[in-house]
């Protein structure tokens, strides 16, 4: 999704819906959580491995605002067993970016018991044995680029390790996932990726259009990422990938990391087994090597209160007005999977895979293992 986010804790019956429609009504949400929590430890490995959801925050996602962090969020980011994330932090322009930038730097540092910035695999690993929340920077968009290649260091230097090509409409690098001409990569867009090759910053090919997606795969030396999507052939959507992606993608090297977003089920809200048919169909087609998660959540559930689904509404109907809303982004839709409405949510799916019958080996690769071997092969410093 985009840059500024939320999320919380929503009661199971709020979630059922109740025609295609999927009406929800808002008044059942609950602030309780204790019936999402993981049970019997079906998968105990959980707390020894390195987890990675590469794409969330501690903060609140998908929503117009972005308020401090407080000591609910804290918590949840450090419980929720997740060594790292990829945290959006671009803006509209390169000034716009620097502040965000500037701004979850001083929150960093603000909370040094609980987060620590990641730019190397070292550094990933020291977070595991301090049990913080380790923060990777990441760029949703070129546009802070403003064009130009020299900016790519600059943000490189400031930390920002991934970052996505396009997002869903045109800009200067190529056409996203909603530009119907699907015009493909820039000229200029080739060059972003040689250069982001060139630094040791992973091209994300999320949200890109289906030729600027080939492409972009086609046109690095390196593997790439689909950070946060969805598998086509399990239910289209503009927002996830064909199976010929998928494929080239691992052909690649490369790894997909599978979103926890209302995409994954057009007309219903995702369940935990929905999301468990994403991962074991990008498995079948990918290889156990190539897929992840990329929830495009907080480490916060939703709480369900009154002032959120105020700014939830607030935050999706501006976004359809501008024209970057994805289909099914809806003003009475929560961005979440009911049964993983929980910070624990990274465990749940390891839970849920172990009942599947996956073995510990393959689990530990998708919940975080197949982000690592990405990161060791393409970040250089």
């Amino acid at each position: 999704m985009s840059s500024s986010r939320l999320n919380p804790e929503i009661n199971r019956r709020t979630f059922i819906a109740s025609s295609a429609a999927l009406a929800i009504d808002y008044k059942d949400l609950m602030n309780s959580t204790s019936d999402m929590e993981p049970g019997g430890k079906d998968w105990p490995e959980y707390d020894q491995v390195i987890v990675v959801d590469f794409l969330a925050s501690p903060g609140y996602f998908n929503y117009p605002l972005n308020p401090p962090l407080n000591d609910s969020m804290i918590a949840n980011a450090i419980s929720s067993g997740i060594t790292a994330v990829n945290l959006t932090v671009s803006g509209s322009n390169f000034t716009d970016t620097v502040q965000k930038i500037s701004g979850w730097m001083n929150r960093i540092e603000q909370y040094p018991e609980a987060f620590t910035q990641v730019r190397t695999v070292d550094q990933l690993l020291a977070t595991k044995q301090e049990r913080k929340l380790g923060i990777v920077f990441g760029f949703q968009d070129t546009t802070p680029f403003e064009g130009g290649l020299e900016e790519i260091e600059t943000f490189l230097n400031l930390g920002v390790k991934v970052t996505q090509l396009t997002y869903n409409i045109r800009n200067l690098a190529g056409d996203g996932c909603l530009e119907p001409a699907n015009g493909g990569l820039t000229v200029y867009g080739h060059a972003i990726v040689e250069r982001m090759n060139e630094l040791g910053m992973i091209v994300d090919l999320s949200h890109c259009g289906q030729r600027t997606t080939a492409q972009g795969i086609s046109a690095s030396n390196v593997p790439v990422a689909i950070t946060h999507s969805g598998c086509n052939s399990v239910a289209r959507h503009p927002r996830s990938k064909d199976d010929a992606e998928l494929h080239a993608l691992a052909e690649s090297g490369g790894v997909i990391g599978i979103y926890l977003m209302p995409f994954l089920t057009p007309g219903r809200v995702p369940m935990l087994s929905d999301v468990l048919d994403h991962i074991e169909h990008a498995i079948n087609v990918c290889g156990e090597d190539h897929v992840g998660i990329g929830s495009d959540l907080s480490t916060t559930p939703i709480d369900g209160s009154d002032e959120y689904w105020s700014r939830h509404r607030e935050f999706v109907s501006r976004r359809i007005n501008e024209g970057v809303a994805a289909p099914n982004e809806d003003p009475d839709i929560l961005f979440t999977v009911e049964d993983l409405n929980s910070a624990k949510r990274m465990e749940l799916i390891a839970d849920g895979l172990a009942d599947r019958g996956h073995p510990g080996t393959r689990i530990e690769k998708i919940i975080g293992g197949n982000w690592v071997r990405l990161f060791e092969e393409i970040w250089v410093t």
